[in-house]
């Protein structure tokens, strides 16, 4: 808990002083990119359902995101919700994340720079499993992006980043009679994106 706390306040102070920049430009974003998860399974769960393979059911999967933020030349910070589900072998997930974060730039041309920097927010995880009763668990998330940004028009930039996030966000797998036949925790999350950003 200490950790996060110092994250939190970390975050803080990098926000507050972009802030303080006056040439800052708000900006939103579209992304899109591809998810894998890594999911740990109860003894309980494995027993009931003969050891499905719980990374197999979010894997490469399409992942749909908004960001809105400020930017200036030394950096960003801004919020982000994404969206992703698959299923594997009859289990079905569904995770969703609402992110904090900051970026640092690193000019490469006088078009392009490189990224990096810290996220931090909560992870919604859902078990959408036909035929099992729907359940859904909120819990931290916490990661690191790095990426390249490049600017193609006064307003516009495309990215391409990679984001790592832990988590502790877990969900039940329990039949409609109430039975619980297991539980799945969601441990980390990795994801390739290409974002669209308009400065405006």
């Amino acid at each position: 808990m200490k950790t996060i706390n110092k994250l939190i306040l970390a975050m803080a102070v990098l926000g507050a002083s972009a802030v303080a920049q006056a040439n800052d430009s708000t900006f939103a974003s579209l992304t899109y990119g591809q998810t894998s998860d890594k999911v740990k399974k109860s003894s309980l769960l494995n027993t009931n359902l003969q050891n499905p393979n719980a990374d197999g059911i979010i894997n490469k999967e399409g992942t749909w995101g908004v960001r809105l933020g400020q930017q200036n030349k030394e950096g960003r910070y801004y919020a982000t919700y994404d969206n992703v589900s698959g299923s594997h072998n009859g289990l079905k997930l569904r995770q969703e994340n609402l992110l904090g974060s900051y970026d640092m730039f690193v000019p490469v041309t006088a078009s392009t720079k490189l990224f990096g920097g810290g996220s931090l927010g909560v992870a919604r995880l859902s078990q959408e499993s036909s035929g099992y009763s729907r359940d859904t668990n909120t819990g931290y998330a916490i990661g690191a992006q790095v990426g390249v940004l490049q600017q193609v028009a006064q307003n516009v930039s495309v990215e391409l980043g990679y984001r790592y996030l832990r988590s502790n966000a877990s969900t039940e797998v329990n039949e409609h009679s109430g039975s619980k036949l297991g539980s799945l925790q969601l441990n980390s999350s990795a994801q390739t994106y290409l974002s669209a950003n308009y400065a405006f």
